[in-house]
C-alpha cells in the first residue's frame, strides 16, 4: 500500500519536473476537483467545507493571476476572467448556491482545453532533440 509520503514525493517530483502548460492544466485540475467538493458540500448543507473548497478554488485563481505575464496579449482578457471566476465563487459562497460554481467548472473545462492545445503547438514547433542522419 501506498503511504503518505510516497503519494506527496510522487506529487511533489510531478510538480518539479512540469513544463509551465503542463503546471497550467494542472492547476485546472485542481480547480475543477476542489469545485466538485465545494459543490457535494453546499448540497450537503456543509457550508464550512464548502467555504474551506471555494477559498482553495480561489486561491488557484489567484495564482493564474499572479503568474500572467502582463506583456501577453492576452493577459488583459484573462485578468478579466479570473475577475469573473471569483466574482461567481464569492457568489456561491454567499448564496450558498451551486450554479456559479458549474459555471466556473465549464470555463475550467474549457481553459484546460485550450492550454492543452497550447502545450501541443508549442511542442510541435519546437526542433527535434533527436539524433538525425
Amino acid at each position: 500500500m501506498i503511504n503518505n509520503l510516497q503519494v506527496n514525493k510522487y506529487l511533489e517530483n510531478a510538480i518539479q519536473t512540469a513544463s509551465p502548460a503542463q503546471l497550467l492544466i494542472m492547476l485546472c485540475d485542481g480547480a475543477m476537483r476542489f469545485s466538485k467538493l465545494a459543490i457535494q458540500a453546499i448540497q450537503k448543507q456543509d457550508y464550512i467545507d464548502a467555504n474551506i473548497q471555494i477559498g482553495k478554488v480561489q486561491d488557484i485563481i489567484n495564482e493564474f493571476v499572479i503568474t500572467l505575464d502582463p506583456n501577453s496579449p492576452v493577459a488583459d482578457g484573462l485578468l478579466k476572467l479570473y475577475d469573473y471566476f471569483l466574482y461567481r465563487l464569492v457568489q456561491a459562497n454567499t448564496k450558498k448556491e451551486v450554479e456559479p460554481i458549474e459555471e466556473v467548472i465549464q470555463y475550467f473545462v474549457e481553459l484546460k482545453e485550450t492550454w492543452i492545445q497550447a502545450a501541443k503547438a508549442n511542442n510541435a514547433l519546437r526542433p527535434s532533440t533527436g539524433n538525425q542522419a
